[in-house]
């Protein structure tokens, strides 16, 4: 699986050489053939040339319309590029920054002279400086309000006096396997911006493990969209689409494996429309915490489980707790360190992963949750109050 944002180097291909004497040399073989064939000489030959040239090669002109086409013609105009600027340490070039990867965005709406685009969080992160890129080609310096490194979600802000077109938010709840969608992105980079490929739902509501800090532990089950519209470096940010031209989903990723063809993801715009007004408005979204550092079961020695820790042999999951944030709602309940947390509100929990995905989503901001935890092989009862973690 991985995270598409960046284009690679250019390569140069002799396509355009190879298609121009490949075809010159099926016309010849097709002339040679029908001379053997009708017994002409030169003359009657030359003339039957001509006149194939004159009546079988003409091209006619036709405006091809289809559903896709509208939809693009409607639609594409709010699909922008996303170019992430870094500092250089290129001592002779001409700006202190250059660019360090290249994604997509999505327009979603435009308010007094300001427009707003949601992006993905990995498309921006780090960056120095963000430049959007209009389908007209035109550049417009970007403002970063908010990103999360959770939901990979970002929000920018442009000046909007230049833009026309915006997207409409679809219903991702709605989906169904096999419903046709239309991706549009910058795949490769803006090199290819406004690319259109089409596809299918295939599947909806599926959880991939993330590993969001890098450490080779997963932190995180993002909820995504699975989609075998072609999903390539730099559509990562851009736009989902139905089969009525709205936005259901953000393009995020793809399984980027060998053996594996078709499986891009996308965030559910349902999913994704909270974060993005949060982010716009706030800059940042909150969520609660217990105020405990975590470790998992697992990674304790069997040793220091049974001297330490005294958990009873049936005890195998669960997660422990490293230490204890001063004045949170979990010193204040009386948790503490070396404590085995089991269960949140009468729900198994195994791991970190499972803890951060049920405070997340299922409890509301500040408010209280029941945590049983082991202590000295005793199993205790604890009523946490939450408080507000960025």
């Amino acid at each position: 699986m991985g995270y598409y944002n960046t284009a690679p180097a250019k390569q140069k291909s002799s396509w355009k050489r190879y298609m121009a004497s490949s075809f010159g040399g099926v016309l010849a073989g097709a002339l040679l053939v029908s001379t053997m064939i009708t017994g002409t000489d030169a003359g009657e030959t030359e003339s039957a040339t001509a006149g194939i040239q004159s009546s079988e090669l003409q091209s006619e002109s036709a405006v091809v319309t289809t559903d896709v086409t509208e939809i693009v013609d409607a639609t594409a105009d709010a699909v922008v590029g996303v170019s992430n600027l870094q500092a250089g340490n290129n001592p002779f070039a001409q700006t202190s920054t250059q660019e360090a990867g290249a994604g997509s965005g999505v327009i979603y709406k435009k308010q007094g002279d300001d427009a707003f685009i949601v992006t993905n969080h990995h498309v921006v992160e780090d960056a120095e400086e963000v430049v959007v890129t209009l389908a007209n080609g035109e550049e417009l310096e970007a403002e970063v309000l908010g990103s999360d490194v959770w939901t990979d979600l970002a929000v920018l802000k442009v000046p909007g006096a230049q833009i026309e077109t915006v997207a409409e938010f679809g219903d991702s709840s709605v989906l169904k396997s096999g419903e046709p969608v239309i991706a549009i992105g910058n795949p490769l980079g803006l090199q290819f911006s406004g690319s259109v490929t089409t596809g299918v739902i295939s599947g909806t509501e599926r959880a991939i493990p993330i590993d969001v800090n890098q450490d080779g532990q997963e932190d995180w089950q993002s909820e995504v969209l699975q989609t075998d519209a072609a999903i390539n470096p730099g559509n990562s940010g851009g736009a989902l689409l139905n089969a009525q031209g709205q936005v259901i989903g953000i393009n995020s990723m793809k399984i980027a494996q060998d053996a594996v063809e078709g499986i891009g993801l996308a965030i559910p715009i349902n999913s994704a429309i909270p974060i993005i007004s949060e982010l716009e408005g706030e800059g940042e979204v909150s969520r609660p915490s217990l105020g405990v550092a975590l470790l998992e079961l697992e990674q304790i020695p069997a040793e220091i489980r049974n001297t330490e820790l005294n958990l009873p042999n049936e005890v195998e999951d669960g997660i422990v707790v490293q230490s204890v944030q001063e004045g949170s709602g979990a010193e204040k309940a009386g948790i503490e360190a070396k404590d085995t947390i089991v269960e949140l509100n009468g729900q198994a929990i195994s791991s970190v992963l499972e803890l951060r995905q049920y405070l997340y989503t299922e409890v509301e901001e500040e408010g209280t949750v029941t945590v049983k935890a082991y202590r000295d092989g005793e199993l205790k009862t604890f009523e946490v109050q939450l408080s507000e973690q960025i």
